[in-house]
């Protein structure tokens, strides 16, 4: 784990961005198509607002969430909604939207989403936020069903249906999130900066964010 502290978050998000859209370029440079998974929430809006400016070949660029709550698209719940707002605008308005969900039960259309993100995988470059319970994506601490989504031969999707939250969710696994080329975690707040600092030295079961801190850089700001 590498990480890089900021006086404010503004500068994080433009740098973030930069870094980013750095990485989606030399990932475009050795593969015809490339994947890149975000989070949603209130985090990466203005990393967003930053890097869909980023004069890159979004039409090769295929962009997913993390994790989906199984809310209709307009829901201001959705990641997706957030992604297609805040994203996939400007020069990134030609990227390839991948959802994670389609509607119908969560677990209605898992096994043809995971068959149409098996070819995308490994995810290329990844962003990630965290939770103060150290959550990542939606792999909640202490839900049914964690074990099996941070085992190594988990599949690439798991229905996650925390007893904190309102509704179910779609996420990607351990595995996969922890697979990806070039890991990238966004973190705001000393609660957070605390949380991560308990999460390195706790097993994935009761923090997972540390199923993906290996390799991954990591970015806060007060």
């Amino acid at each position: 784990m590498r990480l890089v502290e900021y006086a404010d978050r503004d500068m994080l998000a433009i740098d973030v961005a930069n870094v980013l859209a750095g990485a989606l370029e030399t990932a475009l440079l050795r593969h015809e198509t490339v994947s890149f998974a975000v989070p949603g929430g209130t985090t990466p809006g203005p990393i967003f607002d930053a890097l869909c400016a980023a004069n890159l070949e979004w039409d090769r660029v295929h962009v997913l969430p993390t994790d989906e709550r199984c809310v209709d698209e307009g829901d201001e719940r959705s990641n997706a909604r957030l992604i297609k707002e805040r994203l996939l605008t400007n020069r990134a308005s030609s990227a390839v939207f991948l959802p994670l969900f389609g509607g119908g039960t969560a677990e209605q259309n898992l096994a043809e989403t995971e068959a149409m993100l098996a070819p995308h995988l490994p995810l290329s470059v990844l962003l990630l936020g965290m939770g103060n319970d150290m959550h990542t994506a939606s792999l909640f601490p202490g839900m049914e069903g964690l074990d099996a989504a941070l085992a190594s031969d988990a599949p690439v999707l798991t229905v996650a249906r925390p007893e904190t939250q309102p509704e179910a969710r779609v996420s990607l696994t351990g595995p996969v999130l922890d697979g990806a080329l070039s890991k990238h975690l966004v973190i705001f707040g000393p609660e957070k900066r605390d949380a991560l600092d308990r999460a390195m030295t706790m097993p994935p079961e009761e923090a997972p964010i540390s199923a993906v801190l290996n390799n991954t850089n990591v970015y806060w700001a007060k």
